[in-house]
């Protein structure tokens, strides 16, 4: 288990204790919640950006105004 994977399972252990101290409506039990969703998403941008990139990325990141790297918005 990674360093913060670690911190999110004792986060996620505060925040339970939190709202049963406080109640679930407690903006104390809100914040340590807060905490628990921001570390999962450090974690989930971590594992993203350790993802290595295929070939057609890395071609894109050198030529993207290559017709086939373009990205339209709806």
């Amino acid at each position: 288990m990674s360093n913060i994977e670690k911190q999110i399972e004792v986060e996620r252990d505060n925040a339970r204790k939190e709202c049963d101290i406080n109640g679930a409506n407690s903006a104390e039990c809100a914040a340590a919640w807060d905490v628990v969703e921001e570390l999962q998403a450090e974690a989930a941008h971590q594992r993203e950006s350790s993802k290595p990139k295929n070939n057609f990325e890395k071609y894109c990141d050198d030529n993207p105004d290559a017709l086939e790297c373009r990205v339209y918005d709806d």
